[in-house]
């Protein structure tokens, strides 16, 4: 039987013990939710309603923790096959995000355009009614009759131009609008994907951290037995490994005890003649 499935049995067994003391304490709910009844029960049982809900608060500490090593345990045992997910998933939503900054700027460029068009247009319409209006005035001033006429069939073609323009310039302004929403409906797709590329980032670096964590715990045991055999080869020749007493390697993942000289020292003694030897 594998760690995981022990840990799995003991997490079950722990879960039917947590179960029967909850069913044993069920005829004394009122008390587990008012002191002053419980304290009127008798000292003998008040006790052992006491140390019953105890015990439940340990199985569900011992639940936790042994949920938490389960886990441990299937993500390292499937950890390529999460991180490779993880990393698919990233380039996803970064392809993902560029299309969308694209079609962003490709939107934002078109707006600008279609601003400026419509500007131009609208200031081209006016000022050529202006111009219109001004020449019929200078006619009408100069006594030029024909000159007259022509600059009020100007300044009448400029007010249907100007008429024209006004309606062109409403339709521009409400792709205007529609641009805007459309760049507002992508800026939060943006967000979104950023997001959840994001979280997904962060769950491959905690990913990353716990192998590493392992990693580093291997190493540091392959590291104790070497020099739990260099310890042995001092001991010898009647050296004293004084250098060796100042090791200090921190523990990483479920344990945070430092290993020391002392680990050293003891594994030093599991080593025979002939293991020094082997090197």
């Amino acid at each position: 039987m594998n760690e995981i499935q022990e840990l799995k049995n003991r997490r079950e067994q722990t879960i039917l013990e947590k179960e029967t003391l909850e069913r044993e304490l069920a005829p004394y709910a009122a008390a587990l939710e008012d002191y002053e009844v419980l304290q009127s029960l008798e000292s003998n049982l008040r006790y052992e309603i006491t140390d019953k809900k105890r015990e439940v608060g340990y199985r569900e500490r011992d639940i936790d923790t042994l949920d938490k090593k389960i886990h441990r345990r299937e993500t390292l045992a499937n950890h390529q096959n999460l991180m490779a997910g993880y990393i698919e998933a990233i380039t996803t939503w970064k392809a993902d995000e560029e299309e969308l900054n694209q079609k962003r700027n490709s939107i934002s460029t078109r707006l600008e355009q279609v601003r400026q068009q419509a500007h131009e247009d609208m200031t081209k319409a006016r000022q050529a009614e202006t111009k219109a209006a001004t020449a019929y005035a200078q006619a009408v001033a100069w006594g030029d009759v024909e000159g007259e006429k022509k600059a009020n069939d100007d300044a009448q073609k400029a007010a249907k131009h100007l008429t024209s323009a006004s309606e062109h310039h409403r339709r521009q302004q409400l792709i205007i609008t529609a641009l805007e929403q459309e760049i507002v409906t992508i800026d939060q797709h943006i967000s979104e994907a950023q997001k959840t590329r994001a979280d997904i980032e962060n769950q491959a670096s905690y990913l990353a951290n716990t192998v590493l964590e392992e990693k580093w715990n291997a190493a540091a045991i392959a590291l104790l037995e070497v020099g739990g055999k260099l310890w042995a080869a001092r001991r010898l020749i009647d050296r004293d490994p004084i250098a060796l007493t100042n090791l200090k390697i921190p523990e990483q993942g479920e344990n945070y005890g430092p290993w020391g000289w002392t680990d050293l020292s003891d594994l030093s003694y599991q080593h025979s003649f002939e293991d020094v030897l082997a090197m």
